[in-house]
């Protein structure tokens, strides 16, 4: 197996975390580091993707402004989401040629890497046709949220927002996803319970090992 190394950020700003991925997407690219997973938990952020239309943030500029709400246009792919603090958020530093080469059997792995980790705690974790993430009740509610980007040499940056147990009116201020006839949830809503961010993030690591044929071989804090 090929080894991974895990950095957990934690409390980080999302343009911060965006600096950290670049850094580490350009020691993946030129050999210096194998594949690597950051993990980390954004303050409130609305961020848009390269297909994010600007009329799906539904609250005006002086309102996220004064609920301390950070806009940021991303270059992943991918529309409008909200991270928030509850939300384990999950960045793989892949080289792609290493995992298939081919960004939608990619993404396919992480969905199933989330489905997973809800099977652990019971949930069953779908797929909608035609729509990125992983949902739970037959497609009526996102639980996992996913846009990623893949550079000219081939790796790969940001990823996946599992949704443990951050405050979920924070999607009432955009269209999430652009998708506006279904809902968001969590684990905490889902389970009448939040686990703990730690043991969620646990079991994630343990799942995209498994999915991309993987060994954890150190787990340090930067």
């Amino acid at each position: 197996m090929r080894a991974l190394t895990i950095y957990h950020l934690g409390y980080m700003e999302y343009t911060a975390a965006w600096d950290k991925q670049r850094e580490f997407a350009r020691a993946r690219s030129s050999g210096q580091i194998g594949d690597t997973l950051l993990l980390v938990e954004h303050p409130p952020t609305i961020t848009l993707g390269n297909k994010a239309r600007p009329d799906h943030v539904l609250a005006s500029p002086a309102e996220l402004a004064a609920r301390g709400i950070a806009v940021v246009q991303s270059d992943r792919g991918g529309e409008v989401t909200y991270h928030a603090p509850g939300q384990l958020v999950a960045y793989p530093i892949f080289k792609l040629s290493q995992h298939g080469s081919d960004v939608g059997r990619y993404v396919r792995g992480l969905e199933e890497s989330v489905i997973q980790v809800l099977a652990g705690y019971g949930i069953s974790g779908e797929r909608v046709p035609g729509l990125t993430g992983v949902w739970v009740r037959g497609g009526a509610a996102k639980i996992c949220a996913i846009g990623v980007k893949l550079s000219a040499s081939g790796v790969t940056t940001h990823g996946l927002a599992l949704n443990v147990d951050p405050d979920l009116s924070g999607f009432e201020l955009i269209v999430p996803c652009g998708i506006s006839d279904r809902g968001v949830t969590s684990l905490a809503a889902e389970l009448g319970y939040a686990p703990p961010l730690a043991e969620v993030a646990g079991r994630l690591i343990e799942q995209i090992c498994a999915v991309f044929a993987l060994q954890v071989v150190a787990t340090p804090v930067r």
